[in-house]
């Protein structure tokens, strides 16, 4: 299982690659990422690492979480968050340890997650892509709506299911294949082509492709 870094969405800018064409990209600061604890099946009945990222101030922390980061010997962090990993991988990685944007690679696909941003209630037009009605004769103050949702005799009811207007975004959602096409390791930045989820300042999850394209 590859592991998921936490990052914050920065924003979206341009580059130009070796050919000189122009890519829009989305900046993401990776890091770093430290590890907090070791999950291990002997113990947790399942192999992962817990990484925090961002910092917070001790004074905001409660005594338990405090100690917690104490034992681990690692400065307070706003955000955790596990990464499941093989049993043969928990090797390779240590209380303390740092992981940044160098864990990627120029040319890597990776998979983003994160909360899409909200956009509150939506009709079926913005929120399904629904057709708008045709402005012409006999079309009468109906043009964004969405038709009929029942049947008039069986079943008697509305269906469930049935895509009708409602809130709109704030869902967990995840972009897949997205390239990446520099990594700035001294500045712990990822330039990952494409959009991804969130608005600025958002925390996002990064992981290699699960199923990369060939």
């Amino acid at each position: 299982m590859p592991i998921a870094l936490l990052c914050r969405k920065l924003g979206m800018t341009q580059i130009f690659d070796e050919a000189g064409e122009r890519l829009g990209v989305t900046v993401l600061e990776a890091g770093p990422n430290v590890v907090v604890q070791k999950k291990t099946p002997e113990k947790e009945g399942y192999a992962a690492l817990q990484l925090g990222f961002g910092e917070r101030r001790r004074v905001t922390m409660t005594r338990p979480v405090l100690g917690h980061f104490e034992k681990a010997g690692v400065a307070p962090k706003r955000y955790l968050a596990e990464s499941r990993l093989e049993v043969g991988e928990l090797g390779s990685f240590e209380k303390g340890q740092e992981i940044g944007a160098a864990f990627f690679e120029k040319g890597q696909r990776v998979d983003v997650t994160a909360t899409c941003r909200g956009r509150g209630t939506q009709g079926v037009v913005k929120r399904h892509n629904f057709p708008v009605h045709r402005w012409t004769h006999g079309t009468h103050e109906f043009f964004r709506h969405g038709g009929s949702i029942g049947a008039n005799s069986y079943p008697g009811r509305v269906i469930k299911g049935m895509r009708m207007p409602g809130r709109h975004g704030n869902t967990r959602t995840t972009t897949r294949n997205l390239e990446v096409v520099r990594v700035d390791a001294a500045r712990n930045l990822l330039f990952v082509r494409g959009a991804v989820p969130g608005h600025p300042n958002t925390l996002v999850k990064v992981r290699r492709a699960v199923a990369s394209r060939s």
